[in-house]
């Protein structure tokens, strides 16, 4: 059966809205400050969210600082001023923005595409063209040389917005996404996407400070302190997980773009002329993390940024992209950023940022290659990834399949009646389990209805006490993923699912 775009979109609508349902209901996250009609672009985590993510980001800190070229480290969130002047960030972190005139919707122009179909994009571009043939020669010539370079109608369309000269002439022409207005833009302005704020009584310019818009410049400012306190030689990392804020036009896609999030990042020193061999190591390396998590390989690749495209740091990047419900979305960036940042930073601070080569008896600054990803983001790419529904014996079972590592709980434990000591056992083991991973004790309901809860939840391991357990000391271990049933006692029970976590 093959459906029409319309058709599809829905289909993919429908699985994210399934997925945030389950999220709130299971207790993953909840719109923050719900109660007060929520704040736009800010989620909260619940009881499995916050160990879920707390999970992910053990994992990420164990494959990053478990060796011995990398060393941790923990930023603050406000910063001098100058950090933001030296990385650029005052004076070009910004997106081009318009808004509808008639219906006030605002919109980042550099995404404005995802949300027009493919024949508006081809009725807007003909419109548009047959406007320039007869206003304006010099306009039409700059359309022409894009549309001849390109063939994609919609990276035509998104290209001829990136023009400055010709962009709001395109935009007249264009329906918007949420009114279907036409001619109704405002002339793209660029904003600032930091958060700003003040330190002391008096909110005056010299006081002023910022809340971190990402968390590397923390890393950079730090080089030679952690460099000098650990005795590293390069090649060697910095790592570190904290939160960042981005005052996003706007936000969607449920935790794909929020105002607050945190980021998983490590910034890795290199002499220069090494930079292209560890560049494409981490970029090899980061992919196989999150495979080896459990996550679908077929929905993962890179998106190589052509020169071109590349951030004004960089010497090469890539994205390592999920398929989500509503396209391919990047969940971490790996980056060749040269000496840029602790050039600049050098050149603002008037200190030296060069590291000593003994064995080169030289000076020099390094080359940074960066890999950087979200938390947030993983934590969304992990959470649809496992949901799986699939019908068992006529029932619908909807089952969070997360690895073992991840798991927001690893196990529960049932008794399979409230009587004959099965309660006094099931708390036993709970007791056993509860210093070596989270666990969870339930006594309501039928067996299968607890079973099935525990599912939604990506429980990998139930553990039930049962008629049996009373007569040789062995219980049931179900497991998650294949309902398969097996008889292990008690007092092997904790290596038995610790080596089954591996």
């Amino acid at each position: 059966m093959r459906f029409t775009i319309a058709q599809q979109n829905k289909k993919q609508n429908d699985v994210l809205e399934k997925i945030v349902s389950l999220a709130k209901r299971k207790g993953f996250v909840f719109q923050s400050s719900e109660i007060y009609g929520g704040l736009n672009g800010c989620w909260d985590y619940g009881p499995l969210g916050v160990e879920l993510l707390k999970n992910i980001k053990e994992e990420w800190w164990k494959f990053m600082t478990y060796r011995e070229d990398v060393e941790g480290l923990d930023a603050s969130i406000l910063m001098h001023p100058r950090v933001w002047e030296a990385s650029g960030h005052v004076e070009n972190f910004t997106d081009p923005m318009i808004d509808c005139k008639n219906c006030k919707a605002r919109y980042r122009l550099d995404t404005l595409e995802e949300g027009i179909s493919e024949k508006k994009k081809e009725h807007a571009l003909k419109d548009f063209e047959e406007a320039l043939k007869i206003g304006d020669q010099l306009k039409l010539e700059k359309f022409e040389s894009i549309k001849n370079e390109i063939s994609d109608l919609s990276e035509i369309f998104t290209k001829v917005l990136e023009n400055k000269e010709i962009a709001f002439d395109l935009l007249a022409h264009t329906g918007c996404p949420n009114c279907g207005v036409k001619g109704s833009f405002t002339e793209p302005r660029q904003f600032n996407l930091m958060f700003r704020t003040f330190i002391g009584p008096v909110e005056k310019e010299g006081n002023a400070v910022y809340l971190r818009p990402e968390t590397a410049q923390g890393i950079f400012v730090n080089f030679l302190n952690v460099q000098n306190a650990s005795r590293q030689k390069l090649p060697f990392g910095i790592a570190q997980i904290g939160k960042a804020f981005r005052n996003e036009i706007n936000t969607k896609n449920f935790l794909f773009r929020t105002r607050e999030f945190e980021q998983m990042e490590m910034q890795y020193f290199v002499k220069p002329g090494d930079d292209k061999k560890y560049y494409d190591q981490w970029k090899a390396a980061r992919l196989e993390w999150f495979k080896s998590l459990g996550m679908t390989p077929e929905k993962l690749r890179y998106h190589d940024h052509p020169k071109d495209k590349l951030a004004h740091y960089a010497k090469e990047a890539t994205d390592i992209e999920y398929l989500f419900p509503f396209g391919w979305g990047e969940i971490e960036g790996i980056h060749n950023r040269t000496n840029f940042d602790l050039g600049r930073h050098e050149e603002y601070s008037g200190k030296s940022m060069k590291y000593f080569d003994e064995e080169a008896k030289e000076k020099y600054i390094p080359f940074i290659i960066e890999t950087s990803a979200g938390a947030s983001r993983s934590f969304m790419a992990f959470l649809i990834d496992s949901y799986a529904e699939e019908e068992v014996n006529g029932e619908l079972r909807v089952v969070m399949r997360f690895h073992p590592k991840i798991a927001p709980i690893k196990a529960a434990i049932f008794p399979l009646v409230n009587k004959d000591g099965m309660p006094e056992i099931s708390r036993e083991i709970e007791a056993d389990l509860r210093p070596f991973m989270r666990v969870f004790y339930d006594d309501k309901g039928a067996i299968g209805r607890r079973y099935r809860r525990q599912d939604e939840a990506g429980t990998p391991f139930c553990i039930t006490v049962d008629t049996q357990t009373l007569e040789d000391q062995t219980v049931t271990v179900r497991e998650r993923d294949s309902m398969e049933q097996t008889r292990v006692n008690k007092k092997e029970l904790l290596g038995y699912i610790l080596e089954k976590m591996r």
